[in-house]
């Protein structure tokens, strides 16, 4: 008899608690999103103004009514902060998600069919993971869309940089998850319950839905994790290049573009968002090796 201690979901948290590093990571993430995320409160409450201009008060010292300072536009720099925080981890977040959702599809559909269909997709797959990443994402964030029949006023449209980034950058990450679910799509389809529901006529679409895919979810979740930190620095780095979000949207990389030149006269322009990048990606990192720690199956069964 399983009691609720020996549970699967309790072992899994029961693993993922010894994961100190983890742990920490989580909720620093959570405090990070919840700050981000309700940047407008915070900034209402606090009553903080990041996009006013006012050349009379640059580079003004933290004090009560600007507990950062100012930035070299005169704007309060922590409601800069704020911002960009919302805009790189939605973006972040957003963009593992559309890469995980492509790489699923194409490695579940590539490791259950086989044969040519897999030869095929997995050689494609090859082949985006041979060319060098960044320099792919900077001459697809410098393609003109409107040479490409995109209408003017959407490429024009104030979040357009913003969308625009999140689909590039996931164009380019799905690779690895597809790998990763192909690989396991391979032994799962050999599984007993998996010839069986075949034997009793289930479509492959069915035993792919329900047989093959809820056991990939831990390996998604995990990749996906590990993902976002590294699409967050690749947003940073493009935004850095002046190829990312276009101000005056605000993100942790243009917050750094916009500092390099003032690096001895403000240096707390550029200390803080690299600080918030490196401590993001970072946690990101951890989270995904403890949830990677605590979901690996085989310690799971073992423990139970």
């Amino acid at each position: 008899m399983t009691t609720r201690k020996d549970h699967p979901t309790s072992l899994v948290w029961h693993r993922f608690s010894q994961h100190r590093l983890a742990i920490a990571s989580g909720f620093l993430l959570i405090w990070m999103g919840l700050l981000a995320g309700g940047a407008p409160l915070w900034k209402s409450l606090l009553v903080l103004d990041g996009q006013t201009v006012d050349l009379f008060m640059r580079f003004q010292p933290a004090s009560s009514l600007h507990p950062l300072g100012t930035d070299e536009l005169g704007r309060d720099f922590l409601a800069r902060l704020l911002d960009g925080g919302r805009v790189s981890l939605l973006v972040g977040i957003t963009a593992a998600l559309f890469a995980s959702l492509i790489g699923t599809v194409v490695g579940l559909i590539s490791g259950y069919f086989g044969g040519r269909l897999d030869a095929l997709m997995m050689r494609f797959t090859d082949g985006i993971i041979s060319l060098p990443l960044l320099p792919l994402l900077i001459v697809l964030a410098a393609i003109d869309l409107s040479k490409l029949g995109v209408p003017v006023a959407l490429i024009n449209a104030e979040n357009a940089s913003l969308f625009r980034i999140s689909i590039i950058v996931a164009l380019a990450g799905w690779t690895t998850v597809a790998r990763l679910v192909r690989a396991e799509t391979l032994a799962l389809r050999e599984r007993d319950y998996v010839r069986a529901s075949r034997a009793q006529g289930a479509t492959s679409w069915r035993i792919m839905r329900v047989h093959i895919l809820p056991n990939l979810a831990a390996s998604i979740i995990v990749a996906t994790t590990l993902s976002t930190g590294n699409i967050i620095l690749l947003e940073s780095v493009l935004s850095f290049l002046g190829l990312g979000i276009q101000p005056p949207i605000a993100s942790w990389g243009n917050l750094l573009t916009n500092a390099q030149e003032l690096i001895w006269e403000a240096p707390q322009l550029a200390f803080y968002p690299g600080a918030l990048i490196f401590l993001t990606v970072i946690a990101f990192n951890f989270l995904g090796d403890g949830l990677r720690d605590a979901l690996d199956p085989k310690t799971i069964h073992s423990q139970g």
